[in-house]
């Protein structure tokens, strides 16, 4: 059921996070969200960096905004889009996290590699219990975003199959059985945010893709177990709001997980298996390599494209942003097209200039292409000439 794109041509969005403002000391850690809200400092910066967020994507013209995943920590790699869960649900022991083996889950960089101290950073609770929702409050962090903004702002979170691949386990007798619990709470976590109102839940990388680009072939877990993960995890959420899966290469530290270009080719009929209402694909950082295979595979459901690569601190340029919409549109047709980055931008690698005007660009960019094709245009008030504190020439004279 579409809510927040609807009647909108080419809406416009990002992934999710965004970098952390200097002034932002604070850390949410282990307490749950309300607890660490009664305290007066951390409730002053939480709020003013989420209407820091909300606001930059305002005046961008963004059509849907995220709260730039402010609860996450000042960690290294943006380690908490994976440790926030399991840090506040219930089945973990908290008190005694451990390292993930380098490797779960098809991660290993060797020491010398910027990533090697991302693994050395997944250190993770372990699982002692039956997992439960715990006390992941999401619509109370969704609230809080919405209630300073009358645009859509959207939840998202990382896939069950993520953490999963994470955490040490001392209860569950087998992977698989530890992967349906998780897609059950947060199954029941998302219906509460559904039910608070939120008009877009967005679920983050499901391994289908990356299970076929490592060419895991396993009997048990493979990139179909994926699927099926991920449409437990959404189970009767399409009936109560727009629902997104989101997929990408990766990001820590934005640093490219893969040392060459990879292709969604092997994965595109499995995702379009997904019980979701759009699929976001990675595309700026691959020069658009399988627009024309999305086009061709991916039917009865909206298709968002990266046009702003997350890997880069160089801006692109919004006549750039409008080429790779054109060559969108040539597979994608313009009522199931949105426009997106390629990941977040947040996870310690960016300033929150570069991102700032990295979602102009965006904007102004996917407007280009709007006047082309007739449709209403967003306002970009970061961009309007009248504001500049820089007196313009005219004929060459000041």
């Amino acid at each position: 059921m579409f809510r927040a794109t609807k009647d909108i041509v080419l809406p416009t969005t990002i992934t999710g996070s965004l970098p952390r403002p200097s002034w932002y000391t604070e850390n949410l850690g282990s307490r749950h969200f309300l607890q660490a809200m009664v305290t007066r400092r951390f409730r002053e910066q939480y709020e003013d960096a989420v209407a820091c967020y909300l606001r930059d994507q305002e005046i961008a013209g963004l059509d849907i905004l995220t709260d730039g995943d402010a609860h996450f920590d000042d960690d290294v790699g943006g380690q908490s889009w994976t440790s926030y869960p399991p840090t506040h649900m219930e089945g973990f022991e908290r008190d005694n996290p451990r390292p993930t083996p380098a490797g779960r889950g098809g991660i290993a960089f060797p020491r010398g590699h910027i990533l090697h101290d991302y693994l050395e950073s997944r250190v993770m609770p372990t699982v002692v219990g039956p997992i439960g929702r715990g006390d992941l409050q999401y619509a109370e962090m969704w609230k809080v975003a919405q209630r300073y903004t009358k645009k859509p702002v959207k939840w998202g979170g990382v896939s069950a199959e993520i953490v999963a691949f994470a955490v040490q386990d001392k209860f569950y007798k087998n992977p698989v059985d530890r992967m349906y619990a998780l897609a059950d709470a947060f199954n029941e976590e998302y219906h509460a945010v559904a039910d608070a109102g939120c008009p877009l839940i967005q679920i983050e990388e499901p391994q289908i893709h990356l299970l076929a680009a490592r060419g895991v072939n396993d009997p048990v877990i493979n990139a179909k177990l994926m699927v099926e993960l991920f449409n437990r995890t959404v189970k009767g959420l399409r009936a109560k709001t727009e629902v997104w899966a989101h997929s990408c290469w990766g990001n820590p530290s934005q640093q490219r997980m893969f040392a060459q270009v990879q292709s969604y080719k092997a994965s595109l009929e499995l995702y379009n298996q997904v019980d979701a209402d759009a699929i976001t694909f990675e595309s700026s950082s691959s020069g658009g390599i399988d627009l024309e295979a999305i086009g061709k595979n991916i039917s009865g459901k909206k298709v968002a494209i990266g046009v702003i690569d997350h890997h880069t601190l160089q801006v692109e340029q919004p006549a750039e942003v409008a080429t790779q919409i054109r060559a969108a549109l040539k597979h994608i047709p313009a009522d199931r097209l949105i426009i997106s980055t390629d990941c977040g931008m947040g996870r310690e690698g960016m300033s929150r200039r570069h991102a700032a005007y990295k979602i102009a660009s965006l904007v102004l960019g996917t407007n280009i292409v709007r006047k082309e094709i007739g449709a209403p245009e967003a306002q970009v008030l970061v961009a309007d000439d009248r504001y500049s504190l820089v007196q313009r020439l005219k004929d060459g004279v000041a």
